[in-house]
């Protein structure tokens, strides 16, 4: 049957299903309150609206803390954590199992000549060992923990509240990315001890890239005031810190995209963070149901694995290169692979933000379609019939 729907947009004259584990699909009403009129940044209107998102954006973060924002991706506000709590001479422990974790050791090894970079690093897809943390931390006095909630190149979840209270009884300062995952799954930053937690827009919260999102804790804000010999200025959470009780950033911020983050939280307000929480983790089993029915396996092998991307390891004789060119060129249905090692070896697809059971059955039949376009001997429709099961 045909999965094409009024909804679906068209680019250069195609089906576009855009279904990477982000930048995700922006639902009209937030495009379309990104293309109101531009505020003045310095403006009580946009003041307003600037302090209706920071306290929308508290139970999503689960945080009392101070929220900032900026004009960035991800890896800005990846950048921003390490160059405001870190000095020449620090030595971090990275905890590293996949692709993020890694980025933060080069953007480290970007920042600072004399910095001491420790790791804990296990296979991908493979969770930190609470054992091998707590053990590290006795012996070394670290400024900063790196963790990554949700690895969003591998499936697999960190347990950070096993990690945040192991770090709380040290001087460190925790300091976590949850691009991937907040908004998504549940994030208790303040219960959990997490001193810098990183977010952005264009995943879970559903609107376009830019927006990066940071919040601080008081643990943190000892370290970052600290010392002056941090090399800073557009990044400098000082300076953001003292414009957001104006209802101000420090820089020019996006404000188109702030009115659109603005909106996506009012529609989560109205579903509730529980039930969006909930249909997250609903449509991942979903999905992982349907693929594994396919002879998919699930490629994480932590005991905690993302309800806002579904990784599978392909079957064996299959490229994961030519299912994703495929998926694409077929059907119109954006997917990723790796870029890295695990090239051609896996497939990610996004169950995050505004995603819908329809998306997930979309997905699931255009997956099989491919998937025996490729020569794989399976039944049409019986992947749907297993994720639907789930539901």
């Amino acid at each position: 049957m045909s999965t094409q729907t009024e909804d679906t947009p068209l680019v250069n004259g195609k089906p576009y299903r855009l279904r990477l584990p982000g930048p995700t699909t922006v639902p009209l009403r937030i495009r379309e309150v990104s293309a109101q009129a531009i505020l003045n940044h310095r403006g009580p209107e946009f003041a307003s609206q600037l302090g209706e998102v920071v306290e929308m954006l508290r139970p999503v973060i689960g945080t009392a803390n101070d929220i900032l924002m900026f004009a960035s991706s991800g890896t800005g506000v990846m950048e921003a954590s390490l160059a405001n709590v870190l000095a020449p001479g620090d030595k971090i422990l990275v905890l590293s199992n996949g692709q993020w974790g890694e980025r933060f050791i080069s953007i480290a090894n970007a920042l600072f000549q004399d910095i001491t970079i420790d790791k804990i690093e296990v296979p991908w897809g493979a969770a930190i060992s609470g054992n091998d943390l707590k053990e590290r931390l006795s012996s070394d006095d670290y400024a900063a923990v790196i963790a990554v909630h949700n690895e969003s190149s591998t499936g697999a979840i960190s347990d950070l509240a096993e990690i945040g209270a192991l770090v709380r009884e040290t001087s460190a300062v925790l300091i976590v990315d949850s691009i991937s995952g907040t908004g998504g799954m549940e994030m208790r930053q303040d219960e959990w001890g997490i001193d810098v937690l990183l977010t952005s827009s264009q995943k879970a919260l559903m609107c376009p890239p830019g927006i990066g999102i940071v919040s601080v804790s008081d643990k943190a804000w000892e370290r970052i005031e600290n010392d002056a010999r941090r090399a800073r200025f557009y990044w400098d959470f000082r300076k953001a810190r003292e414009w957001a009780p104006k209802g101000q950033t420090a820089f020019t911020p996006p404000v188109s995209l702030i009115a659109g983050l603005h909106e996506a939280l009012v529609s989560i307000h109205e579903e509730s963070l529980q039930a969006v929480l909930k249909r997250h983790e609903q449509l991942a089993k979903a999905l992982q149901a349907g693929g594994l029915t396919m002879g998919f396996t699930l490629f994480p092998t932590a005991p905690m694995t993302s309800n806002t991307v579904a990784v599978f390891a392909v079957p064996d004789g299959v490229d994961g290169v030519d299912i994703v060119k495929r998926m694409y060129k077929d059907h119109g249905s954006v997917i990723a692979g790796s870029r890295n090692a695990l090239r051609g070896k896996i497939i990610r697809i996004g169950t995050m933000g505004a995603v819908t059971e329809d998306d997930i059955m979309t997905d699931l039949e255009h997956l099989e379609a491919t998937m025996i376009s490729l020569g794989v001997d399976l039944t049409p429709g019986a992947a749907v019939a297993a994720a639907r099961a789930t539901l």
